[in-house]
């Protein structure tokens, strides 16, 4: 009995350090995603201020 319950306890102390590395992947994941996302942002970002400063342009024209 004795074996079996040491047995349990080191499969737990296994697992518990398994999940510790698993949620430090997902952090770095997530952290590659982030800096991924808010370069293509500043693209973006550029791109709909020119479209909205065209749409200025051409409603001043149209109102003048």
């Amino acid at each position: 009995m004795r074996s079996l319950l040491l047995k349990f306890y080191l499969k737990a102390q296994v697992l518990r350090e398994n999940d510790g590395q698993d949620l430090i992947e997902y952090a770095l994941l997530a952290a590659l995603i982030a800096l991924a996302a808010t370069a293509g942002m500043t693209s973006i970002a550029s791109n709909i201020n020119s479209a909205f400063t065209g749409i200025g342009t051409a409603l001043g024209t149209a109102t003048s």
